[in-house]
């Protein structure tokens, strides 16, 4: 992967406090981003809230034209910065619920629904249905069923399934080409629970993984094979991630206990945490996608 230097670096400890939470960093790192799960809102680099829409969610992402991705429970929508919905889909009837969305460089949605028929979607603009991918969860608890699809170059999803301790490959035709396990021996096997949350193809071939019950972030060689691990106290319940151009990982702690534990956090390739977003009397964070980095535009992988 093509690693950027640093774009911001002070010798200094800075703690940004505004109208909603804290940015903690030694180094002096400040980011902008959305999050999702019990709050949906866009945080700016001095913690004010920027955006919001009053209700929980499961994913979410700015997308290059400003407006707004959002994952509900069963239904996803594309808001303007005014809150004009331009892209509506609901849940399909005979399914329970969506976990996933992600807007495809062609301009049509990738949509992950559970229930009866887990399967993987591709919607037009106009709403259309015009890819449909089933999956294999390996249970019929809806709930644990997938969690952070996204597509791959080669046309490829890939898929994490909570209870099966897999994130699978699978081609446009359903077909399952690689699966990477996430209850290996070396990571504490199933009593572990090292549920597979989110799943991202990094430029070099491997894979990066929130391991949501197991409290680990987790990057998997090409061959499945564990290459990084990096868990601690301040591990809990990490869902969403990005994987940013510096090569650090931004990982949410849906699961954070007290105002003491961060409710997201930067760790870097040492396993150094470089940078925390906490906020009092909150817990849930499902998703992040950090926008700015100390006034710059961030990018990364997510």
């Amino acid at each position: 992967m093509r690693i950027s230097s640093l774009l911001f670096a002070c010798l200094f400890k800075t703690v940004f406090a505004a109208s909603f939470g804290e940015q903690i960093s030694d180094s002096g790192i400040s980011h902008s981003f959305l999050i999702t799960g019990t709050k949906t809102a866009i945080i700016g680099e001095k913690c004010e809230i920027l955006w919001e829409v009053k209700a929980k969610s499961r994913d979410g992402e700015v997308l290059p034209n400003g407006n707004v991705l959002v994952t509900f429970a069963n239904e996803v929508k594309e808001f303007t910065r005014d809150y004009n919905v331009v892209f509506h889909y609901k849940l399909a009837e005979g399914n329970k619920e969506i976990s996933t969305a992600k807007r495809l460089e062609n301009g049509n949605t990738m949509i992950a629904e559970m229930g009866a028929k887990p399967r993987i979607l591709e919607i037009t603009p106009e709403g259309k249905m015009v890819i449909e991918v089933p999956v294999k969860p390996e249970t019929s608890n809806t709930h644990m069923q997938i969690r952070m699809a996204r597509k791959l170059a080669n046309g490829n999803y890939l898929v994490p399934h909570l209870l099966a301790f897999a994130i699978k490959e699978y081609s446009p035709k359903g077909e399952v080409v690689r699966t990477i396990k996430t209850d290996l021996p070396e990571l504490g096997g199933r009593l572990k629970k090292n549920w597979p949350f989110t799943a991202i193809l990094l430029e070099d071939g491997r894979i990066m993984a929130n391991l949501t019950n197991g409290n680990k972030t987790v990057i998997f060689d090409k061959e499945g094979g564990v290459d990084w691990v990096f868990t601690s106290p301040q591990c809990a319940d990490p869902c969403g991630g990005q994987f940013l151009e510096n090569g650090n990982i931004v990982a949410c702690q849906y699961g954070s206990r007290g105002d003491a534990m961060p409710d997201a956090m930067e760790i870097n390739s040492k396993k150094e945490v470089v940078w925390q977003f906490k906020a009092a009397n909150f817990r849930g964070v499902h998703e992040i996608h950090v926008l700015t980095t100390n006034g710059k535009a961030a990018g990364g992988l997510r």
